[in-house]
């Protein structure tokens, strides 16, 4: 059985014994220990989207405050107030907009310091987020690393050139000498649109195949709309 398959039979089973409501993701993981990773985002982007396909309504409580959503909400109130918002802000903001989550929605990462944590794995790389880590701040838990030493990590590349109407998603250590393979292979040299450089090339290029997926020709080849070629180009550097 394909795990797509295995996680709608789960969503059916469950709702099944809660008078036929769909559990919220969170829940649904507590009873199953399926992880959001195992669907996110190479089966569904959402997961209403996996209880419609299971026959059954999102339940818009659970749905509208996933971790997501409480994240961008605490995004929008840092950026009204020019840092990051304290509790007390959290609870007069709830209180004033009802499409605001509860104070106690932004405990599930663990304090502060897990929330601030969530902001930067949420912003980082993505364009447009640089204000959101730029009031984070410097990480305590993290180092900065010595210029001398950040020279000495191995960089990659992860690749996305086009040849006729296809797109080649892969992984090099130098752009240029790859693309002069390619157009020997084959009839339409290959175009770089874009590339992502990283100390891990093997994982994001796994991640990116895994999100085209259903988009997947021959081998690393894909047939992708524009939205999904502006997607990638908005990765700039994950190191």
């Amino acid at each position: 059985m394909s795990e797509r398959l295995r996680i709608i039979d789960h969503i059916k089973r469950l709702a099944a014994g809660n008078q036929g409501r769909a559990l919220g993701w969170q829940a649904f993981h507590s009873r199953t220990g399926v992880a959001k990773s195992d669907w996110y985002p190479h089966i569904w982007l959402r997961w209403g989207d996996a209880l419609r396909e299971a026959g059954l309504a999102p339940n818009r409580l659970q749905t509208r405050f996933g971790d997501e959503f409480v994240i961008e909400k605490y995004i929008a109130l840092a950026r009204e107030l020019g840092h990051l918002p304290v509790e007390g802000e959290l609870r007069r903001k709830s209180r004033s907009d009802r499409s605001f989550p509860n104070h106690t929605a932004f405990a599930r990462f663990g304090g502060k310091r897990g929330l601030i944590d969530r902001l930067y794995q949420y912003s980082y790389g993505k364009a447009g987020l640089e204000d959101v880590l730029a009031l984070c701040g410097p990480r305590p838990d993290r180092q900065e690393p010595d210029p001398a030493r950040k020279v000495q990590v191995p960089i990659g590349y992860v690749y996305l050139m086009k040849s006729g109407r296809h797109y080649k998603i892969g992984k090099t250590n130098s752009i240029g000498r790859r693309g002069r393979e390619l157009a020997i292979q084959l009839p339409v040299p290959p175009r770089t649109i874009h590339s992502i450089a990283t100390d891990d090339p093997a994982g994001v290029e796994a991640y990116w195949h895994r999100r085209f997926d259903e988009k997947r020709g021959e081998g690393e080849w894909f047939n992708l709309a524009p939205a999904d070629v502006q997607a990638f180009k908005r990765w700039q550097r994950i190191v």
